[in-house]
């Protein structure tokens, strides 16, 4: 069964068919990256070049035993002249050909197979297919070892919580602030320094004044943090968010959080939590330079 993914290449959002086999790109989302209005038009002018039907026809005569050599030849010979045309749809159906497709409903367009649709990217802009390959390497990376680098655990793990903990702040903190005095950025800033006090000891601020050669690289305090302190993070903003809407003091808060940090990562921290994670993370021990 297929699942459909999406990858961005330059501003185009473009769907990937996942197979148990082999995956297939959409070459109508492709080709809003050279016309928005006529996709098909554009991806009939690349059919009708005499190199992609040699090409077309080399990749099915590998990979389909059911290939119709005698239609390719039709549409091989014709290519080249001025009322020669070609469909995605006459192309399938004339030589039953597998490597495209055209799909109704949902997630409707023409596919094609990769290796197809990276020589289609290449005839629409040799720089944009080289960002499709990269975007559907990181895709399959991602797919192949979701708990790989790829997996940003500070995305997972603390931005999970982060809108219930924002969205607290806003809704029962900042209603009752002088707004013209204070501004929001400070209010969301202060909250989030309380749990990097608890948690790390320090503000952001001071962690990156501590540590400016990281900081100058856009690296910043709980991109640093260890698994399970990110663990912990996570419950922390949440139970914050509670405890701000049920109207809980800051210093009961802080009270409260520092209580459960210190238990958390103890019990994390005996369970060998880290070093479980670690074993599944090829990439994890690799240090920030």
């Amino acid at each position: 069964m297929n699942t459909s993914k999406k990858i961005t290449v330059q501003s185009t959002e473009i769907s990937v068919l996942i197979g148990n086999e082999s995956d297939y790109i959409c070459l109508t989302d492709m080709a809003h990256f050279k016309d928005k209005e006529r996709t098909d038009y554009v991806i009939q002018n690349w059919l009708r070049t005499r190199s992609t039907i040699e090409y077309l026809g080399a990749w099915e005569q590998l990979y389909n035993p059911n290939f119709n050599p005698t239609e390719f030849d039709g549409f091989r010979n014709s290519a080249g002249l001025n009322s020669f045309t070609l469909t995605a749809k006459q192309w399938i159906q004339k030589t039953n050909a597998i490597g495209i497709m055209s799909k109704a409903g949902r997630y409707g367009g023409t596919y094609a197979h990769k290796d197809i649709a990276f020589n289609f990217g290449m005839w629409l802009s040799p720089v944009f297919q080289l960002y499709i390959v990269k975007e559907y390497q990181r895709l399959k990376e991602q797919e192949n070892d979701p708990l790989s680098l790829e997996w940003n655990a500070k995305r997972i793990l603390s931005k999970t919580n982060y809108t219930l903990h924002t969205d607290a702040i806003k809704n029962v903190i900042i209603p009752k602030m002088d707004i013209e005095a204070i501004k929001h950025g400070i209010i969301y800033a202060t909250e989030a320094d309380m749990l990097n006090i608890i948690l790390f000891g320090c503000k952001a601020k001071e962690w990156a004044q501590a540590n400016p050669n990281l900081a100058s690289k856009g690296i910043n305090l709980r991109e640093t943090a260890s698994i399970n302190q990110l663990v912990v993070l996570s419950n922390m903003e949440s139970a914050n968010s509670e405890m701000i809407k049920q109207g809980v003091s800051r210093k009961q808060r802080f009270e409260i959080l520092h209580k459960m940090a210190k238990e958390q990562l103890k019990v994390l921290d005996t369970n060998n939590t880290e070093q479980r994670f670690r074993k599944i993370l090829p990439d994890s021990t690799k240090k920030i330079e």
